[in-house]
């Protein structure tokens, strides 16, 4: 059994944020941290619980245009529940399990710097949640991305507090939450103290979450755009010198040198991308047997071209993982009580702000898009004998007219890219003042989450329906070109496949199950783990 995750002052890193929001590896809080939590909530308590104390913003003021309106010590309490039922105000579908986990694990990892002011018993309630399967139900739109994400959060503070208008996911059921709560043997409700519930409510959070489980994911697509690449190139016999390192040295990006790199670890031991490869006769060339192929002086941009437009994806999701490897172990609400050498200062800033996020994935999302678009052409290629140099069309089998083969799955496919265009369409750039112009400039950081996660799903779709067609192309050809077989790297991603995809040479089938198992491989790793058996290992 894997170990919990312990928090502390430390950090964390992306893969344990997936670790807990997917795996649902346990969490737990240090004896340090819940020392240092308890010190100053004790100073909170001790020093600013006074109706004559200075006019600290949210722990003894109202919020927003009430920044100025002392709140009474008498009315704390009360307060506390009254700013989490007044920011409820998500809309939509729910969030899934998985970023809700994120967000509880994030939410709490940001108080492990010890400024938010947060009680020790509310940070184990994290835990609790975590360790128990608890799922708060928390609504996806609703948030402008400052001051944070209030609405989804104010959701998730209210199932953590056990309020009965919030839900709770238990066990695949859906509760109100202290239902919920109790049959996981937990007491249903929490006490809330000063500065508690602004401490919930504050932070990109929801942002965050969606933002590190898609930049995960987009690290993953990238390799896997390089293996459709490679089954692409061989199934059109394609050339090698656009791949050669000597000629990616002068131009040295580093993601287009580790695409190419990549490229020809792959099909290095290919015997298919050679000239004397291309005087085989495909179904749909217009030659007669035993002439030479044509001259290939160079491959057309979707193959030649690949590693300066995947090694631009690979730069841009790495620029979009530093970003969010610094979020994950930041502190983002207001104020923030910070520690100075006779006590604690409370300092109003504007870290719940999710610009930084915003713009991250705008930018992942751009370039993705640009990652579906290509892989997307290539197919397009493999299904047309003009540009496929011959492979059959649409790669039908069977009697040709009477069965159609793969064409309405490249339209497909073609159908995600142009969804992906316009949600690359940058949202960040986009700001509506709220409240009274108090909050006169927001990141819309959630909606660029959440569409950069759209993208993710529809590129994961065309890389999978790439590698899907082009094992078709392979096997199509196979029994001709035995005399040139591909590496060994690709040979063994075209094995895994038929494992679940049989090769359709009987004629048309239901395409829909074929691409979803398709996809379900690349989810799974299988196309990654066929590659390290053949003993090569990709960035």
């Amino acid at each position: 059994m894997t170990s919990p995750l312990i928090l502390s002052a430390t950090g964390i890193s992306i893969a344990d944020v997936i670790d807990v929001a997917r795996n649902n590896r346990a969490v737990q809080l240090s004896d340090e941290l819940v020392k240092n939590l308890q010190a100053t909530k004790a100073y909170i308590n001790d020093n600013w619980l006074k109706d004559d104390a200075p006019l600290i913003y949210s722990l003894n003021t109202g919020v927003g245009a009430f920044k100025d309106q002392r709140v009474s010590v008498s009315d704390i309490t009360q307060y506390q529940r009254n700013m989490i039922l007044s920011h409820a105000t998500g809309i939509g579908p729910s969030l899934p399990a998985e970023t809700v986990r994120a967000i509880l694990l994030l939410r709490l990892n940001a108080f492990t710097a010890d400024v938010s002011g947060i009680s020790a018993e509310l940070a184990t309630r994290f835990t609790q949640f975590l360790n128990a399967g608890l799922t708060p139900v928390v609504p996806a739109k609703g948030s402008v991305g400052a001051s944070g994400d209030l609405a989804p959060l104010a959701h998730l503070a209210g199932a953590i507090c056990g309020y009965e208008q919030a839900e709770i996911d238990y066990k695949g059921q859906r509760y109100p939450a202290p239902e919920a709560i109790k049959r996981a043997g937990l007491p249903a409700d929490i006490p809330l103290f000063a500065k508690d519930a602004s401490a919930l409510l504050n932070g990109s959070t929801v942002s965050l979450a969606i933002a590190t489980l898609a930049v995960f994911d987009a690290e993953n697509l990238v390799q896997h755009a390089d293996l459709s690449l490679a089954l692409s190139l061989e199934a059109m016999r394609g050339e090698k010198d656009a791949f050669d390192p000597a000629l990616h040295a002068t131009r040295p990006h580093k993601g287009q040198i580790i695409c190419a790199e990549n490229i020809l670890k792959l099909i290095g031991t290919s015997q298919r991308m050679t000239t004397k490869s291309r005087d085989i006769v495909f179904p749909s060339e217009n030659r007669a047997t035993g002439t030479k192929g044509p001259e290939r002086v160079q491959d057309p941009y979707s193959m030649r071209c690949a590693p300066q437009v995947q090694g631009a994806a690979r730069d841009a999701i790495a620029y979009a993982k530093g970003i969010i490897a610094i979020e994950v172990n930041s502190a983002t609400d207001n104020p923030l009580i910070l520690k100075e050498q006779t006590g604690r200062r409370a300092i109003s800033g504007g870290h719940f702000h999710g610009q930084y996020v915003a713009q991250a994935m705008d930018f992942l999302a751009i370039a993705l898009t640009d990652l579906a678009s290509i892989c997307e052409r290539r197919v397009a290629r493999l299904i047309d004998p003009n540009m496929s140099f011959g492979l059959a069309r649409n790669l039908a089998s069977g009697i040709p007219g009477l069965n159609t083969g793969y064409a309405t799955v490249q339209c497909s496919l073609s159908a995600l890219v142009m969804e992906n265009r316009t949600l690359s369409a940058p949202g960040s750039v986009d700001s509506i003042p709220g409240k009274g112009n108090a909050e006169d400039h927001v990141s819309n950081s959630t909606w660029c989450a959440r569409k950069a996660m759209n993208v993710v799903e529809n590129t994961r779709a065309v890389i999978s329906g790439e590698i899907l067609i082009a094992c078709q192309a392979l096997s199509s050809v196979a029994d001709i070109s035995t005399k040139f077989p591909v590496a060994d790297s690709t040979q063994n991603i075209l094995k895994t496949i038929r494992k679940s995809i049989p090769y359709r040479d009987q004629g048309d089938v239901w395409y829909a199950n074929d691409m979803q198992n398709a996809e379900q491989l690349l989810m799974q790793g299988a196309y990654l783990c066929a590659v390290a058996a053949s003993g090569v290992t990709i960035k």
